[in-house]
């Protein structure tokens, strides 16, 4: 192993994965598995005591997850990156580590290469997102704004009875809560499809949840 190799450190609670990358990285002359941890509280014990350049970091560990592990490093070891490995591919967890500092995020279905390529550009100084997850994450950012811009086009009362709707409400409870006529919440409904180009309330209800009208 050549004194410049990148020094690896692996945590993950599940032992074959660990054994998995191990093999996986053994015959690359640049990578070295310098240690390994269980959960996060293993892997900040570790890093007082090795000198690691990458962390391969789970997310689903007991004791102490990987999101809460991944902040603690960025915090007190600045220079050590960390490339989460994990089974979860929702854009808001990708979000919520990237804006927490992961250096690199890749689910477990990924490739050798790619898995290397992560490794040898987060150690350069890049950041690394799986192609797939950055995709997933850029279109949720641009339906959300373009659901936001959309909203902008109702009026105040469209906007209540769009969240009443999604919400469950029957035209009826619906025209008791405004203070109008069910009839006049059926108008309201029809001229909200065609502001918002859907044919039926549960297309409604996705564009309300998406604009954060109901969580």
């Amino acid at each position: 192993m050549s004194a410049g190799s990148i020094r690896i450190l692996l945590v993950d609670d599940h032992r074959i994965i660990i054994d998995g990358l191990r093999g996986l990285m053994e015959p690359v002359v640049d990578i070295e598995c310098v240690g390994e941890a269980a959960n996060g509280e293993e892997a900040l014990f570790a890093l007082k005591h090795l000198r690691v350049d990458v962390v391969l970091m789970d997310l689903d560990m007991p004791v102490m997850d990987g999101v809460e592990a991944t902040k603690r490093i960025k915090a007190e070891y600045p220079d050590v990156k960390v490339v989460v490995l994990t089974m979860h591919e929702e854009a808001a967890m990708v979000k919520e580590l990237m804006e927490i500092g992961a250096d690199g995020y890749l689910v477990k279905n990924c490739g050798r290469d790619e898995l290397l390529l992560a490794i040898r550009g987060v150690h350069a100084g890049q950041r690394h997102f799986g192609s797939a997850l950055l995709e997933g994450l850029l279109q949720q950012r641009q339906e959300s704004a373009a659901q936001s811009g959309l909203l902008k086009e109702l009026s105040e009362r469209e906007v209540e009875v769009l969240a009443a709707l999604a919400e469950g409400l029957t035209n009826k409870e619906i025209g008791e809560r405004l203070f109008i006529s069910p009839r006049t919440v059926d108008t309201h409904r029809t001229n909200l499809m065609k502001k918002l180009d859907t044919h039926n309330v549960a297309g409604l209800v996705r564009i309300a949840i998406k604009a954060g009208l109901v969580r």
